[in-house]
């Protein structure tokens, strides 16, 4: 009698937990499983009906069916290899199985509580019906009781549906509930996840009736150029027919791997597939919720095996946000060979050396398309400014290699997604930016300006003359445009109630350096209790002649500003009196502060002053108000000042307001052109 055995490995159904119940967490990837079955069934057909009103899925195939003995011997055994105990392709339509570790079909628990499965299987006189129900609350029972066995609930021959060859999965208490938009976006993951749907490898799948197919995919047409590698590859730009793409170009899919023995031994490997670029990089956002497209997805065998290998660079070129892409490496999953799929069949072991070849290729791939996408999307850009008319005629202004220079500017603003208020900006700013080194004769510097840091432009040239220039000469014309529109309204005689509108809001009206209001909320809210204080001590004369006052802080400079009554005239000694109250309570609460900035008050009149009607008197009596800052400007002097001071810088900067109008055009040309 032999010796008993000292040691024993056994198995616990608690794997199953690992291995299948919480392995997957959506439901295409769990239906992607079935599929695969389907296939690996030499099926024809696959149909999957989503119940919403019950709550369940149904999925049905036409392939080979199962016997009983096949049910226990290969669909209950977890970690059934198919390619070691059976043909590595299919028996009637020579597929390349896609099954290999045996537990795809535990990933179902993942979204459903029970499972039935029923199946047909015909032989030379007879037809074999078979099922039976898996729940996963039995499970759990069994695991609870150390067991290493379970045993699923047989189904009575009366009670299965199916009548033809194939089998039939249902499931029912799903985890994750169906609705009417799981049908339009399971047909759109499944048609991602598969080469093989819908082409000419004779395996249709159809979702609730209606057809998966590659137009399903939603995003060939989305492609602005196309690289595809292998023969028959051609087949990708016939994919994108509903807008060709602007480049296609045809690549080899040698991958190269070292050999083992001899240093010059080398294995090759084919792949094939596409890697394409998007016109907007928005177009690759998720859907939905849905698949983010930018990535480059792994398949072997016609099935997803990586998400995506994208994931494995550390590529940080503006191009990498416009890329997709569908690579097809059959060579990773060779009969005979290590299985280097990690358990959920979506990722692959990624220190093997099959897939440290394909790395290296996609590198190198990578490398040339950013070179290609770039000059491709460089000229494009150029083409695309050079349609606005104004742009046109700039550059034809140009000498040849200044016109060479602003072209690859303008190529550089193309590679960027903008919408059409910010690329008008973009050119505008660019414009004017290569206006300024122009003159400079630095053009070289626009070699250093790249895609990615293209709107840093305005930070890198705003400090330059030129460019304040034309920016001012912008900030002018709208001045002058406030400044007409008053003078329109000043000459309908509505002068007081106007100039206090438009003048508090532009400063610039009183000085041109005068921009914008300052003064902080407590010091207005100081100097308003002070004012009201004097005011209450005015005499009536005094209150009639005033028609507001103001205080304001512009430029480091405390401002008081009178507005008087347009048909008062006024005495210049009674008006310094006045002011002199409001200057000296100002005075005080800046120097409160610990401030020692300067005070100035000026009145804004209707009339000229009684002693302005002598000439020797008014030179007089303006060096008295010059001593205590104070300064009085006539309502129709205020306007008049302020045209001529906007319109001389005008007439002496006719090169900025070339450049401005150009800037205005391109804004003109763009909007008509849309």
């Amino acid at each position: 009698m032999g010796k008993p055995n000292k040691y024993e490995m056994r198995m616990s159904l608690n794997v199953l937990n690992h291995l299948g119940l919480n392995l997957y967490s959506n439901v295409p990837a769990v239906l992607s499983e079935v599929v695969a079955n389907s296939w690996d069934a030499d099926a024809s057909n696959v149909n999957v009906n989503i119940v919403i009103e019950e709550d369940k899925i149904l999925i049905t195939d036409d392939g080979h069916g199962m016997s009983e003995a096949d049910i226990n011997d290969k669909y209950l055994k977890v970690g059934y290899e198919r390619r070691k105990n059976e043909q590595v392709r299919t028996r009637e339509h020579d597929r390349p199985v896609m099954g290999r570790k045996g537990i795809g079909k535990l990933s179902l628990f993942s979204i459903a509580e029970t499972v039935e499965v029923q199946t047909v299987k015909d032989r030379e006189k007879e037809r074999e019906k078979s099922g039976f129900v898996m729940s996963v609350e039995k499970i759990k029972a069994a695991i609870e009781q150390e067991g290493n066995t379970y045993h699923p609930e047989p189904l009575d021959e009366s009670e299965i549906t199916l009548d033809k060859a194939g089998t039939q999965i249902v499931l029912t208490d799903l985890k994750k509930r169906v609705s009417q938009t799981t049908s339009t976006a399971l047909r759109k993951r499944l048609a991602r996840r598969f080469s093989i749907i819908g082409t000419e490898h004779n395996f249709n799948v159809a979702i609730d009736g209606t057809r998966v197919t590659v137009e399903d995919r939603d995003y060939f047409h989305k492609l602005q150029y196309l690289w595809h590698y292998g023969d028959g590859s051609e087949k990708y730009r016939e994919f994108c027919r509903l807008e060709k793409p602007e480049h296609a170009e045809k690549r080899d899919g040698t991958v190269k791997e070292p050999g083992e023995g001899d240093a010059d031994s080398v294995n090759n490997y084919n792949v094939t597939g596409w890697i394409g670029t998007v016109r907007k990089s928005g177009d690759l956002n998720a859907e939905d919720g849905g698949d983010n497209l930018n990535k480059i997805v792994v398949m072997v065998r016609g099935k997803l095996a990586q998400e995506d290998i994208l994931e494995d660079f550390s590529e940080g070129g503006l191009y990498t946000k416009y890329l997709m892409g569908e690579i097809h490496a059959d060579f990773l999953d060779r009969d005979g060979e290590a299985d280097i799929a990690t358990s959920n069949r979506q990722e692959i072991i990624k220190d093997d050396p099959r897939y440290r070849a394909l790395q290296k290729w996609v590198r190198s791939e990578l490398k040339r398309i950013q070179s290609q996408w770039t000059a491709l999307r460089k000229e494009q850009g150029g083409q695309e400014a050079k349609k606005i008319h104004a742009i046109a005629e700039w550059l034809r202004g140009l000498d040849r290699g200044e016109r060479r220079q602003a072209e690859s500017l303008f190529g550089k603003i193309g590679q960027l997604t903008l919408d059409k208020k910010d690329k008008v900006g973009l050119y505008q700013q660019c414009v004017l930016a290569f206006e300024n080194i122009r003159y400079k004769g630095e053009l070289e510097a626009l070699d250093r300006i790249t895609p990615e840091n293209l709107d840093a432009v305005t930070q890198i040239f705003a400090a330059l003359d030129d460019i304040e220039a034309s920016l001012y000469y912008r900030i002018v014309q709208e001045r002058l445009r406030v400044i007409k529109v008053l003078h329109t309204h000043v000459a309908d005689n509505e002068k007081e109630k106007v100039i206090q509108e438009y003048l508090y809001e532009h400063l610039w009206l009183l000085d041109p350096s005068w921009d914008r209001a300052t003064e902080t909320p407590l010091m207005e809210q100081n100097v308003t209790t002070a004012f009201a204080k004097i005011d209450a001590n005015l005499t009536d004369e005094e209150k009639r002649g005033r028609f507001d006052i103001k205080y304001k802080m512009t430029s480091g400079k405390h401002v008081i500003i009178e507005l008087k009554r347009a048909d008062r005239v006024l005495d210049v000694y009674g008006l310094l009196s006045q002011v002199d109250k409001y200057s000296n309570a100002l005075r005080k609460l800046v120097r409160a502060t610990g401030k020692n900035e300067p005070v100035e008050v000026v009145c804004i009149v209707g009339k000229p002053l009684v002693q302005w009607t002598d000439a020797e008197q008014a030179e007089q009596s303006k060096r008295m108000m010059a001593v205590q800052n104070v300064r009085v400007v006539l309502y129709d002097e205020l306007i008049e000042d302020a045209y001529r001071s906007y319109q001389a810088f005008l007439d002496k900067n006719r090169e900025a307001g070339r450049v401005y109008r150009l800037i205005q055009s391109i804004e003109t040309d763009v909007l008509r052109a849309n």
